[in-house]
């Protein structure tokens, strides 16, 4: 058996989780007695809430709030891994990356160099996707490849991504049919991207009215740091996403397309376009 190292990764939280950890103050001060608490309070709620189930695998693992026990926590990860609920999606690639690391390990698991390497290529699909797409040279074929292992792993951001590349033939022979499923169903599980998208490719087609009333929906709300927490998607691609929305739907009221023509409405949505612009700079900053 390998030698373990202690400390799986701990995912963010969504809104609702989060809120339990701040009232019990346990990300400020992880005293033993809070972890406890904190465990009592996931239990509760881990048959409806699949990021509870996730941390309280996390704790089992680790030993947080109660004894070490590595075989509960891996049995929690490959619940989530193997579950079907769309719920689930967005912490498979966490759970898979925590399970790699067990098999690798020998702990809660039979030591496995094969499936460690299995799980931890599911962890990492998405982002090899995004690797070959922007690295230089690109690589377009090996980006359409990952994205499409990860989005068949029910990688969201994936989804958008293939969206894209059907659109335009990136790695891929263009399909709009192809590009229009996955930016339909990566727009309705919530991505922010694949909805700008969708009204950029409404628009340049002339449906002004369908792209207008897709674009206030996305416009209601310009919070990415909300956004990118809600759908779990990264907040550089949630800002392009509003910002292409704010674009097309200024357009549309400027030029009184497919709406009624709104020139101060218009000014107002070509501002939401500049700020959104600055918050994407600032997080290619790293600010």
């Amino acid at each position: 058996m390998r030698e373990r190292k202690k400390g799986l990764y701990a995912r963010k939280l969504s809104c609702r989780t989060y809120s339990l950890f701040c009232v019990l103050n346990f990300l400020f001060c992880p005293s033993q007695g809070l972890y406890e608490e904190a465990l009592i309070q996931f239990e509760k709620i881990k048959d409806t809430d699949f990021q509870a189930m996730y941390q309280l695998g996390v704790m089992h693992y680790d030993g947080l709030g109660t004894k070490e026990d590595p075989e509960k926590g891996v049995e929690y990860m490959k619940k989530i891994l193997n579950s079907d609920s769309p719920k689930a999606r967005h912490l498979k690639f966490a759970a898979a990356y925590n399970l790699g690391r067990a098999y690798y390990e020998g702990c809660g698991v039979k030591q496995s160099t094969e499936e460690a390497e299995r799980l931890w290529l599911i962890a990492a699909q998405s982002t090899l996707g995004m690797l070959y797409s922007a690295s230089v040279p690109k690589d377009l074929k090996k980006a359409f490849f990952w994205h499409s292992e990860a989005c068949g792993n029910g990688n969201l951001e994936s989804q958008g991504a293939l969206g894209v590349m059907y659109l335009y033939g990136q790695g891929i022979c263009k399909n709009t049919k192809a590009a229009l499923e996955c930016l339909r169903e990566a727009a309705e599980r919530g991505s922010i991207y694949a909805q700008g998208l969708l009204v950029e490719y409404y628009y340049n087609r002339k449906f002004y009215s369908t792209a207008a009333a897709v674009a206030k929906r996305i416009t209601k709300n310009d919070d990415i740091d909300t956004l990118a927490k809600m759908t779990d998607c990264l907040p550089t691609y949630v800002a392009k996403g509003v910002a292409m929305a704010a674009f097309y739907l200024a357009r549309c009221l400027q030029f009184g397309l497919g709406v009624q023509q709104d020139q101060a409405a218009a000014k107002k949505y070509y501002s939401q376009v500049t700020i959104a612009e600055d918050l994407l700079l600032l997080i290619h900053r790293g600010r």
